[in-house]
């Protein structure tokens, strides 16, 4: 049964508005309420209070500047991310700032979901290019730096499951399965991930992993800008501060000993 807003439009459209400024904000990355309201076709203030009842329920969230939004946290629960726990995300948002502001780079949190990296918050440094809001968003595990850590510690029957086809989405994307475990085994042995090109041309991400109380892997923090920003000197400089927070995170999640 349809009903009746004061506005005199349904609840039903009400509905297929709000979803589509997520699915909006999935497009854009950032979007203010004019550039909402346009694309919606309805005046500022329907957006306005549209986008005022997702924040409420934490779908979407204003960015530094002012005016802007993106999707929030609480879209995780539309993306179904069972695995990622809210008080992650809490947690390792002010080390995932400070990263940020460190490298001038982008920094992702990402958790393993199915047979992907799901991204869960994300910071722009001041050196980023683009706006691109990667939240919400299921990425490549074997394309990807985040990807790769998350799956290093799993055991060959596991990796087996949750890697299926390595589909190739450059020159440099790893789809040959003796490489990537190599490239696994590198990643277990000095504690961090790169991927270089892999994903996307002129992309380079390095991650480390953020672990619970038992030592399990159960997220990822990466640092990501063009490749040409990326030479090995920055490499070992962005991988050492990328472990420190990862290992900051882990240390918040599970204080002690434990959060290694």
């Amino acid at each position: 049964m349809r009903t009746t807003g004061p506005e005199g439009g349904s609840t039903v459209q009400s509905v297929d508005r709000a979803v589509t400024i997520l699915e909006l904000l999935a497009l854009h990355g950032q979007a203010g309420i004019t550039q909402l309201a346009q694309e919606l076709g309805v005046h500022k203030s329907t957006a306005s209070r549209l986008v005022a009842a997702l924040e409420r329920r934490r779908l979407v969230e204003q960015v530094e500047e002012r005016g802007r939004y993106r999707l929030g946290v609480g879209i995780l629960k539309l993306a179904g991310a069972t695995s990622a726990r809210p008080d992650l995300v809490q947690e390792a948002r002010p080390v995932v700032r400070r990263l940020a502001s460190q490298t001038g780079e982008t920094v992702n949190l990402a958790v393993l979901a199915g047979g992907a990296a799901l991204y869960v918050d994300q910071v722009s440094g001041a050196s980023n290019l683009s706006s691109y809001n990667w939240v919400g968003q299921h990425i490549p595990l074997h394309a990807t730096s985040n990807g790769k850590v998350l799956v290093s510690e799993l055991t060959d029957p596991e990796l087996g499951r949750v890697l299926g086809d390595l589909t190739g989405y450059t020159p440099a994307t790893l789809t040959d399965r003796a490489a990537l475990d190599a490239q696994l085994a590198e990643v277990r042995e000095r504690g961090w991930a790169i991927a270089v090109d892999e994903l996307d041309v002129g992309l380079t991400a390095v991650a480390a992993p953020v672990r619970d109380a038992r030592g399990d892997i159960v997220a990822s923090v990466s640092v990501s800008g063009p490749t040409f920003r990326f030479d090995r000197a920055r490499v070992a400089e962005v991988a050492t501060a990328v472990c420190a927070a990862a290992a900051e995170v882990s240390g918040r999640l599970s204080p002690g000993p434990a959060g290694r």
